[in-house]
Parts: structure tokens; C-alpha cells; sequence
């Protein structure tokens, strides 16, 4: 018994540093639709409450290094 909970929990252990390797590099349509809602949304924020310059750097740096 003790031979099946070595393996097994090897692979469970290492599951979270594979799965991320074997993700899509393509979007699929709900995930363009959502990043679509989500922008949309960020600016009704932005024009309720704008930014100040800090913060509007710091998204341009974000967005320079695709966060």
C-alpha cells in the first residue's frame, strides 16, 4: 500500500508547476468576451473616479509587460 501513495502523491505535488505548462496560448471567444466587460467596466471606473498620474503609470507599465 505504501508503494501506491508514494507515486500518487508525487504527482499531486507536482501538478500545479505542469498544468500551467500544458495551457492554450490561444484566448478562446469567452475569454476575449470577458476581457472585453472587464475593460469596458475599468472605464466607467475611470470616468466616475479618473487616475492620477502614479496610477496611470503603473498601468502602463503593467501593460508594457502584459499583467
Amino acid at each position: 500500500m505504501k508503494m501506491l501513495k508514494t507515486p500518487l502523491l508525487m504527482s499531486l505535488c507536482l501538478m500545479p508547476f505542469v498544468v500551467p505548462l500544458t495551457s492554450c496560448k490561444e484566448k478562446g471567444p469567452a475569454e476575449k468576451a470577458g476581457e472585453k466587460l472587464d475593460n469596458a467596466a475599468e472605464k466607467v471606473g475611470d470616468a466616475l473616479d479618473p487616475k492620477g498620474p502614479a496610477e496611470k503609470a503603473g498601468e502602463k507599465i503593467d501593460d508594457a509587460l502584459d499583467h
